[in-house]
């Protein structure tokens, strides 16, 4: 899939299929890691987010869905390690998180642009940006999932069109 922005925000790297910034996060429980060490393993889901966003409260436990798909998922958190232990047990979600820290400046949400949550973004191991999304957008979460080859969305689930982040 081409990358391409949603239309609710403008990334010029993104639109010209451009790389993803390196970081250097804290992931929960497991010291520090890098996206370069993350993609050695294969794509991975990048989805930055707060644990007070509604929008991310929606998104985050569907796309744990797709654990175990095509890529892996990573929640990057913009709080701490406590308030995303909390939200992980509040919503159900079992996603590794990154710590994303405000007293450090919010590297990685910085370097990719981050002015909404939920957003997110798909990379591929040659750093290369093939999808993006901001906000909650169903028929966007769809594509996703066939591209993670999972089912995101049961019949039993009431899902809205869209929530903006």
């Amino acid at each position: 899939m081409r990358a391409r922005a949603t239309g609710l925000l403008n990334w010029s790297f993104m639109e010209s299929g451009g790389l993803a910034p390196d970081f250097r996060l804290e992931l929960t429980g497991a010291g520090t890691t890098s996206l370069g060490e993350l993609l050695a393993g294969g794509p991975v889901l990048l989805a930055f987010y707060k644990v007070t966003c509604p929008t991310c409260q929606l998104a985050l436990p569907y796309l744990a869905r797709l654990q175990g798909g095509a890529f892996r998922i990573l929640a990057d958190s913009q709080d701490g390690p406590d308030a995303v232990r909390e939200f992980n047990e509040a919503f159900e979600v079992e996603l590794p998180n990154l710590l994303d820290k405000a007293d450090e400046g919010y590297p990685a949400s910085n370097a990719y642009g981050i002015t909404h949550v939920p957003t997110m973004f798909l990379v591929q191991p040659d750093r290369r940006v093939t999808w993006t999304s901001c906000g909650f957008v169903k028929r966007e979460l769809e594509a996703l999932a066939t591209l993670a080859g999972k089912s995101i969305f049961g019949p039993g689930d009431r899902v809205p069109e869209s929530q903006p982040g």
